[in-house]
């Protein structure tokens, strides 16, 4: 399957280290004094060893790849001892992967008994972090929160977040005082991760990087109720990545419409190229509505595509 995973430069690599204890997974050992990735089924591909690589040799790459199988992790983690599983724990609470949390926390809950630690102290320890950070481990089928700042370890732009806002009736509210309709973190796309908890069975809105600076109303307009990608595709590299992570977000996220609003500029009509390409590699099917933007910030074109 197509699914992100840290690649690691060799070149650049100086075999410090740094990043081992950073991978909370265990997916990463030095070895021949360089950085390995020992095990694709270990790494989360959330990348939070990237921001303690202190050469740049660690990035976040699109690629086949096994599935990442939490269950699976737990079984080898657990050998490692209480301080390694919460860590791993607190690293997917951080990164707002409650689906992956859950599995995890329902894995300790049900060997307990084998394990040589507390289970339930560490559950608790858990859901207590998550509290605090402002987030809620879901039980299945429930809807899921998190917060709007960052804490965690690793870089923090690359923070995965999904941004709970309270409903509010704007018409009451001045311009200038509305609040970000902005419901998650990140959003560009080459630190997306399709398997994102926010995207799934979402409405996502695939935009230009220029767009949001020509309308005043862009948030309240377009992105309100929405999940976002935004991309360049005349200045980004990497548009075939763009591509598999669209597929992904059609078939496994299983995002209900596409929203392309772009400018009107040529350039931006590689967006439209992107999605339908997409569609061609996706099994499923899913409604596309185009939006062009004039460069005063009126709508010059809104259609199904």
């Amino acid at each position: 399957m197509q699914r992100d995973i840290i690649k690691i430069d060799e070149e650049k690599c100086n075999g410090c280290g740094i990043c081992v204890p950073n991978c909370h997974e265990g997916a990463l050992q030095i070895i021949d004094e360089k950085a390995r990735l020992i095990s694709e089924l270990m790494c989360d591909g959330l990348g939070a060893c990237i921001g303690h690589c202190p050469e740049g040799a660690i990035t976040v790459e699109t690629r086949e790849a096994e599935r990442y199988d939490e269950i699976k992790v737990m079984k080898q983690m657990i050998h490692k001892g209480k301080n390694t599983v919460k860590a791993h724990l607190k690293h997917l609470s951080d990164h707002g992967e409650t689906t992956y949390l859950n599995q995890a926390l329902s894995f300790l809950e049900e060997h307990s008994n084998t394990l040589d630690f507390d289970a339930a102290e560490l559950i608790a320890i858990i859901k207590n972090h998550s509290d605090s950070e402002g987030q809620v481990i879901r039980q299945q089928h429930s809807h899921s929160h998190s917060h709007s700042h960052s804490h965690s370890e690793g870089c923090p732009g690359m923070k995965e977040m999904i941004i709970e806002k309270p409903y509010s009736d704007e018409t009451d509210i001045p311009v200038a005082g509305r609040p970000s309709e902005l419901r998650q973190w990140p959003v560009q796309m080459h630190l997306l991760n399709p398997a994102a908890s926010y995207l799934r069975d979402s409405d996502l809105l695939l935009t230009a990087d220029c767009v949001a600076y020509t309308m005043g109303d862009f948030h309240s307009r377009f992105l309100k109720g929405r999940s976002l990608a935004i991309a360049c595709p005349k200045l980004d590299h990497g548009i075939e990545t763009y591509i598999q992570k669209l597929t992904a977000m059609i078939d496994t996220a299983k995002v209900n419409t596409v929203t392309i609003l772009m400018m009107e500029v040529p350039c931006c009509g590689g967006l439209l190229q992107m999605v339908r390409a997409a569609q061609a590699n996706a099994s499923r099917k899913v409604p596309v509505k185009q939006i062009i933007v004039g460069i005063g910030g009126e709508i010059l074109k809104d259609e199904w595509v």
